[in-house]
């Protein structure tokens, strides 16, 4: 319990209990708020020593003073709140003030405790030190608020770059089908018209005879009407320059025939999206090219335009060739394979004929395909040493792996076994 001493320190003396809500008048005298304040609505002056008390400026502060000290009033300590005794210690575990009482309590048992005095020294050097410390990491900090925002602006920069391209290639797309649709439409009206102006000249043909026929039936049907011999032939031969009538009635539509002229446009009738895709990879960078592979095995034979891998032993086979720097594609044809690697050193796909393994030098993981792909695709970024794999017959995403920190140049990597004789070569087109 709080001493007498400062149970006296601590009390009001307008309603003789603890302070509620303590202040300070300038004088130096200390009541709870609300009773001072309705004094003071009574008469301006400090029921303790009488001292005038200004109108505009009542308080001092909003904290109590109480107890005399050498230098006069100083602050009162903190007190427990659970306890209502001096907080003289400090819980290291916790990092708190406490009391005595505190202490001993179960809520602190086993906790390190120091003096309050003690605890601010060490508190105090430990500020000191770091005060000492944090320029340098102030320093730091700010460089890296300042790379990061570079890296930051240059990942926006890159990123508008990038949209500009794609936009210019699709746009080169674009232009190629919007050209080439121009190209086949005019193509096809020329043959429609074409087309149409023969049968058209063919139905003036057919139209004119029809009514030279109609007119024939007419006349023939008038003259037979005439009972009078010499009116009759004279009626009849009138107009007919002399022809005779089996020729005048000869059939005219054995001489006739409907043309139907075929508005043929060949395979774009039916398969016009895969021919002018076809021929778009003609005219679009980059155009295929052939990897030039060299034997360095006797038991790896290459084909003589460099493209094809053939194994003549049943043990695996290995092939490289390296990359530096930029970005690389390449698609291998593996067909029925039942076994091959694929990809760079130490960061590959492989497959035993049964299932597929992407593998690092420390880690292997077993993919779960739907599909079996028969071509593979492979992307290789240096830039951020990024490895992908796809399937190169409609480009699905396979896996992508981090190949890490790696030695330039970097070896791609093309593994192979199979029973000989070997009739299904490995095929590689780079791109």
């Amino acid at each position: 319990m709080a001493s007498a001493f400062y149970s006296e320190d601590l009390t009001c003396s307008i309603c003789q209990t603890l302070f509620t809500d303590p202040v300070n008048l300038l004088c130096g005298h200390s009541f709870c708020r609300q009773c001072i304040t309705d004094v003071l609505s009574v008469k301006q002056q400090c029921p303790h020593c009488r001292t005038d008390v200004s109108i505009d400026v009542k308080f001092k502060h909003d904290v109590y003073y109480v107890g005399p000290c050498a230098r006069g009033w100083g602050p009162v300590a903190d007190l427990c709140p659970e306890h209502e005794e001096k907080l003289k210690l400090f819980c290291v575990t916790d990092q708190q003030l406490v009391c005595i009482i505190c202490r001993d309590g179960e809520r602190h048992e086993g906790h390190k405790f120091k003096p309050v005095k003690e605890a601010a020294a060490s508190l105090r050097q430990e500020l000191v030190h770091g005060l000492k410390n944090i320029g340098g990491d102030i320093l730091t900090t700010e460089s890296l608020v300042n790379t990061q925002k570079e890296e930051i602006t240059k990942t926006k920069d890159k990123a508008q770059q990038l949209m500009i391209q794609i936009h210019r290639q699709f746009e080169e797309m674009h232009q190629f089908l919007r050209k080439r649709e121009d190209e086949i439409k005019n193509e096809l009206q020329v043959k429609k018209e074409d087309a149409v102006e023969k049968m058209s000249e063919m139905l003036n043909t057919m139209e004119s005879a029809l009514s030279k026929l109609r007119e024939l039936e007419v006349k023939a049907t008038s003259v037979l009407e005439v009972k009078d011999p010499e009116v009759f032939l004279k009626s009849w031969t009138e107009g007919n320059n002399m022809v005779a009538p089996e020729q005048l009635f000869r059939s005219r539509a054995i001489e006739l025939q409907v043309v139907n002229p075929s508005v043929s446009m060949g395979p774009y009738e039916s398969h016009l999206q895969f021919f002018v895709w076809k021929e778009m990879l003609q005219v679009i960078q980059p155009r295929a090219e052939l990897l030039s592979l060299k034997r360095d095995s006797a038991n790896l034979t290459v084909s003589g335009d460099g493209r094809s891998l053939f194994c003549t032993h049943k043990n695996k086979q290995t092939q490289h060739t390296s990359f530096q720097f930029g970005h690389h594609y390449w698609e291998v044809d593996v067909g029925h394979r039942d076994y091959w690697s694929l990809g760079i050193e130490d960061h590959f796909l492989s497959y035993d004929g049964q299932k597929f393994t992407t593998c690092t030098s420390n880690i292997n993981t077993e993919l779960d395909l739907a599909d079996s792909p028969r071509k593979i695709g492979i992307y290789l970024n240096c830039s951020c040493l990024k490895l992908s794999f796809y399937n190169a017959t409609n480009m699905t995403h396979i896996h992508t792996m981090s190949s890490g920190p790696m030695a330039k140049p970097v070896s791609a990597l093309f593994a192979l076994k199979y029973r000989t004789p070997d009739h299904n070569p490995m095929t590689v087109c780079w791109y």
